[in-house]
């Protein structure tokens, strides 16, 4: 019997050990059961609150291929703590008739699942309360919370017994006089962009070694992030902004700001660096500024989240050296952004947008899309695309096999029917007979809709692809303003991103079409192909292809 081992620890605090320990109790209990190992599957310092692990998605993957026929692990909580999830692990083992052993609960059923699973959530949500519980308690000695900041050193000491004290911090004078320069210089009346360039250039090193930014200084108000946002600079440890909750779709944890009543705030005075004049120098400019750029009110959505770009390659285009993007630096001509805000970029070529515009629009019409090559990728694209949907073919073999067995089983019971008189047919054989029916029927309508034809492109897309650019190129120039924005929205599609390099006292300008776009277009689909198309053309965007590339 084959049999696949999983194993998992869940923070930094534990060692490698744990995983070998695990491993090792599980390949001893699969020996005495005469189980044959066919692999082991792995999580390192990776939480059991999610699914999205390297480990357990390699381990699904390969269930559905039938590679093996047992999962075990030493406990339930190794495969997951949520509820959801290892609910949803269970329905796929089931469905790929693989069985989940685990030292501590033996075969895994239903039951366990329903009783385990809600105790691994409480554990989970236990051991955040007393988490949170330990971090108030340490922030009310006027220690830290968790984490540093910029302008302090941790404390590494011992107590009596030889235990780390931790939270401890101490103010570090070389990095405080940073601190004071960047509020000083913002109270006089400089940007965070200019100031930030000037510490760049002098070699200052950033909070985690790295490069100033604007944002880095600017922070944010309302968070208390930012060096000009900071209350412990002030003497001032506040705790609780803000909790983190995690999106169920991508398992990924999002900030969220809470209530002010819920904040706690704490008296630090030997952590203070800056004095109280210039700290509300400081808060008197921001609100100044607050006020000049938001006199019509503060919205939920950012404007920059809903407005239509300015221009035709407005967000597309990347800078070749650092790649960061290219924004406008004057009323008609682009550069790079890190140029500006940081100043650690050496690209300082500029070019007018109008110039580029043009250059780009021609590549999309006469280079993006060249027959020959076309042609090749047609045929790579057919064959990636079906090696891709191959690995889908596990769940429809399962299907073929049960509806074979369903089959075979319906004759036998169809045999004892006819054995049997009509009058005294049992019940349970004809009630047995008509759920396997109802089975046969819901495999053969999954079987008919996963069967879908290979994608089949023509080669002669690439001429009606040149048409249709063309005929946008000059929707561009009418004189209605909707044909023009309706253009410009399509044509923005084709583009994936235009990289600018500086070469020679030229800048390099290398256009990189998007797949998903370039096929709505070339199908003659009434609009560019949206998120959904770029799934399902992303796995072989680059197969076959390759964007053309040309000199200014």
């Amino acid at each position: 019997m084959k049999v696949a081992i999983y194993a998992r620890y869940s923070s930094d605090n534990q060692r490698d050990a744990s995983i070998a320990d695990q491993l090792r109790i599980c390949r001893l209990h699969a020996e005495k059961q005469g189980w044959q190992v066919v692999e082991e599957y792995t999580d390192h310092a990776i939480s059991g609150a999610s699914l999205l692990r390297p480990g357990i998605q390699a381990l699904i993957s390969d269930a559905t291929r039938g590679r093996f026929r047992y999962v075990l692990a030493e406990a339930m909580d190794r495969l997951s703590r949520d509820q959801e999830d290892i609910a949803g692990l269970f329905k796929r083992m089931a469905y790929s008739e693989v069985k989940i052993v685990t030292l501590s609960e033996g075969e895994v059923t239903h039951l366990h699942i329903g009783l385990k699973g809600t105790m691994n959530a409480l554990f989970l949500k236990d051991l955040a309360d007393k988490t949170r519980r330990g971090q108030r308690g340490r922030i009310e000695l006027g220690k830290s919370g968790g984490g540093n900041a910029y302008g302090y050193d941790v404390v590494k000491k011992f107590d009596g017994n030889g235990e780390p004290v931790r939270g401890d911090r101490t103010v570090n004078e070389v990095q405080a006089q940073v601190v004071r320069r960047i509020l000083r210089d913002y109270a006089a009346g400089k940007s965070p962009k200019r100031i930030a360039l000037e510490l760049n250039n002098e070699g200052i090193p950033a909070p985690g070694g790295g490069e100033w930014g604007f944002s880095t200084i600017n922070g944010n108000t309302k968070r208390g992030n930012g060096i000009l946002n900071n209350d412990m600079y002030v003497g001032r440890l506040v705790w609780n902004r803000q909790c983190f909750v995690k999106n169920p779709d991508t398992g990924k944890r999002q900030a969220r700001l809470n209530p002010e009543s819920e904040w706690v705030f704490q008296d630090v005075p030997e952590l203070r660096i800056v004095d109280d004049e210039l700290w509300q120098s400081v808060k008197a400019r921001q609100k100044a500024i607050k006020k000049t750029s938001s006199d019509d009110g503060e919205r939920e959505n950012h404007f920059r989240d809903r407005r239509r770009p300015t221009y035709l390659l407005s967000g597309l285009i990347q800078c070749g050296c650092c790649g960061g993007g290219y924004a406008m630096i004057s009323a008609h001509m682009v550069g790079c952004s890190t140029v500006r805000n940081k100043g650690t970029c050496d690209n300082r070529n500029n070019i007018r947008r109008d110039r580029l515009e043009e250059r780009v629009l021609n590549a999309l019409r006469h280079h993006l899309m060249d027959p020959a090559l076309f042609e090749e990728f047609c045929v790579e694209f057919t064959r990636e695309m079906n090696l891709a949907r191959m690995e889908g073919r596990a769940s429809i073999d399962v299907a073929e096999a049960e509806v074979t067995r369903i089959e075979r089983d319906l004759d036998k019971l169809m045999k004892l029917i006819l054995a049997s008189s009509h009058d005294d047919t049992p019940a349970r054989i004809m009630k047995q007979m008509k759920e396997l029916e109802a089975r046969q029927q819901e495999l053969k309508l999954f079987l008919q809709e996963a069967e879908e034809p290979p994608p089949l492109l023509h080669p002669n897309m690439a001429r009606h692809y040149h048409a249709r650019v063309d005929a946008l190129y000059t929707a561009l120039r009418e004189d209605s303003e909707a044909k023009r924005m309706t253009a410009a929205d399509v044509l923005r599609s084709l583009i994936k991103k235009v990289v600018l390099t500086p070469e020679n006292g030229e800048l390099l300008i290398d256009v990189r079409g998007d797949l998903a776009g370039i096929l709505a277009i070339s199908l003659n689909s009434k609009k560019p192909a949206g998120k959904a198309g770029q799934s399902e053309v992303g796995l072989v965007a680059g197969v076959g292809f390759e964007p053309t590339t040309f000199r200014l």
